[in-house]
């Protein structure tokens, strides 16, 4: 049974969510505010967090840099009751798997729990006769969920993974926004494909942290993204 960490400073709506969660058959734990959930993720390895962003000591963002340093695979979803699409690029570039805006459906919030956590099986049970896939420089691990880039650790989520994964699949292929994003997100929930874009960004400049001049990810104007082949 999943285990899912609930992290918010409303105790009513921490309520509501862990028994939407318990129903959905989930095992719940709850913290009251961020430096609560820090530890509760130390001390419980939780599958996968939910954090309100607006908390006390430790807020959904600086939670959410935290987990990325401590646990990059991690998944993780932020709550906000700010709809602003700059506070949504922060949190994603921070590291969270998705952004869920107040006040939402609890079955909109089910169904992206079970979506990421679908996917995060569904990488780790990829390529089973092969755990490590390379291209280049690069080495995919897929049990892991774990990328190297010249022999040297990148920390990536969940959805980065995923993408990075869909666009080395096909080197030299140019990959729509559309596309990629069903391979990212691999649900029905209404996001922006203009998303992308703040996943790739976020990819490069970690890349770009560990090989200076990297440039295998391409833009193609008006079209999409591909992994640029040798």
């Amino acid at each position: 049974m999943p285990a899912v960490l609930l992290i918010d400073d409303d105790a009513a709506l921490l309520d509501v969510l862990a028994l939407a969660c318990e129903d959905a058959g989930f095992q719940v734990v709850t913290a009251p505010d961020g430096r609560a959930g820090l530890q509760a993720i130390r001390d419980r390895r939780p599958d996968l967090v939910i954090s309100d962003v607006n908390m006390p000591n430790v807020d959904g963002f600086a939670l959410c840099r935290v987990v990325r340093e401590e646990h990059a695979s991690l998944p993780l979803i932020l709550l906000t009751s700010r709809d602003n699409e700059i506070d949504e690029a922060l949190g994603l570039d921070l590291g969270a798997d998705d952004y869920v805006t107040k006040p939402f459906s609890t079955r909109v919030l089910i169904s992206r729990v079970q979506s990421l956590l679908r996917r995060r099986d569904a990488m780790r049970a990829a390529l089973p006769e092969v755990q490590v896939r390379r291209i280049g420089a690069l080495s995919l691990d897929a049990e892991r969920l774990a990328i190297h880039y010249d022999e040297t650790p990148v920390r990536v989520t969940v959805s980065e993974y995923r993408l990075i994964e869909a666009l080395t699949r096909r080197p030299g292929v140019v990959c729509s926004r559309a596309a990629l994003l069903e391979d990212v997100r691999g649900d029905d929930s209404v996001v922006a494909d203009r998303i992308i874009d703040t996943y790739v960004r976020s990819i490069r400049r970690k890349l770009e942290a560990v090989a200076v001049g990297f440039d295998r990810i391409e833009t193609v104007i008006g079209a999409g993204y591909r992994w640029r082949d040798d």
